[in-house]
């Protein structure tokens, strides 16, 4: 079960040479790394680009930003028969490869993510962590009961390295290229069609990087402001100028 791990980047150069780092410790390794920038103006691509030998890494340049329509184009130039969509600022452990293919050898199980825990240099952001795993639960639950029950519906999101088959993606249409967030949860929504999801009990790092710079109050009104606002129907469109980009 060939494993494809996509990475969409958008002036990532801080901290994307740690990713990859780890990723070069995986073990088993992924069958490949399909890495697709939106545009970086600083040194992401070089970076990347300089990891070519140490790691079966392609660099995909797109011609449009928004990691809907990235990580589109990397599935579709993966060629493994697993995709891992994977941020550029989080470390996974260094047995994915084999939780991945574990977690899919059950054939009722669409798609999964991990528990996501937000740290940064200066702080753990244990409160925030906690929440985004147990909205997992909550938001499908409150929102598309009859999905959560019935299809074991599970809402993950970008940092918690969200996985599937090929071809469940493909079958399902991938990401929606018009939304510039929550694209994962409505992929989980169409997913859930086809299989259950499940949030593993296992740990990927995500940067803190959004909630330093807001504050932890504001970035908890945000999210669950955004959360609450999708989950009666108001577009991910109209959501995103609450949401800036932070590097």
């Amino acid at each position: 079960m060939p494993v494809s791990i996509i990475i969409p980047t958008w002036n990532e150069a801080a901290c994307l040479g740690r990713t990859l780092g780890v990723l070069q410790s995986l073990n088993p390794p992924p069958h490949e790394i399909v890495l697709v920038d939106g545009g970086s103006s600083d040194r992401t691509v070089a970076i990347a680009r300089a990891w070519g030998d140490r790691l079966p890494l392609t660099v995909i340049q797109s011609s449009a930003a928004g990691r809907s329509v990235q990580m589109n184009l990397g599935a579709q130039a993966a060629k493994g028969s697993v995709l891992c969509f994977l941020h550029a600022d989080t470390l996974v452990p260094d047995d994915l490869v084999t939780v991945v293919e574990s977690t899919l050898a059950n054939p009722a199980v669409a798609g999964g993510g991990f528990i996501s825990l937000m740290a940064g240099p200066k702080a753990t952001r244990w409160g925030i962590s906690l929440h985004n795993a147990l909205k997992t639960y909550y938001a499908p639950l409150l929102f598309r009961p009859h999905l959560f029950f019935a299809r074991g519906l599970r809402l993950l999101f970008g940092d918690q390295v969200m996985f599937c088959r090929r071809a469940d993606f493909i079958a399902c249409g991938g990401f929606d290229p018009a939304l510039p967030i929550m694209e994962e949860a409505d992929l989980c929504l169409k997913l859930c069609r086809r299989g259950r999801l499940r949030q593993l009990s296992r740990v990927v790092q995500s940067s803190d990087r959004r909630v330093a710079a807001w504050g932890a109050l504001k970035a908890n009104a945000i999210y669950l402001m955004i959360g609450l606002l999708w989950g009666v129907g108001v577009p991910a469109t109209a959501l995103k100028r609450f949401y800036e980009e932070v590097r």
